[in-house]
């Protein structure tokens, strides 16, 4: 009986400790789904990470340093925790007939 609570006690400090170190490095994360349809698009994976790392520029758009990008069959997923900058990607991607989830 007097070891499991001691083992009772042990999850919840366990637990205590997790949520404090969750709450500690977590951060916001905004993310937008960009779907291909029938645009070519072959290039657009290239073209996003090199809007990254500062090798091209995107008109009305400022660079977001920390964009995630994730491509696979149907679309491309974007994550970064510039919101503004995720926003305005969004609108210049639109523009440019691609269908997005917006940002989420």
């Amino acid at each position: 009986m007097a070891s499991e609570r001691k083992e009772n006690r042990r999850v919840i400090m366990a637990r205590a400790v997790a949520r404090r170190w969750l709450k500690k490095v977590a951060t916001v994360e905004y993310r937008i789904r960009v779907f291909y349809g029938s645009r070519n698009y072959k290039n657009l994976p290239n073209l996003l990470r090199a809007f990254r790392d500062g090798k091209v520029i995107v008109a009305g758009v400022p660079i977001v340093s920390d964009l995630g990008i994730k491509a696979d069959f149907d679309g491309i997923e974007l994550w970064s925790r510039d919101f503004d900058g995720l926003c305005r990607l969004n609108g210049w991607l639109e523009k440019q007939s691609f269908d997005t989830t917006g940002i989420w």
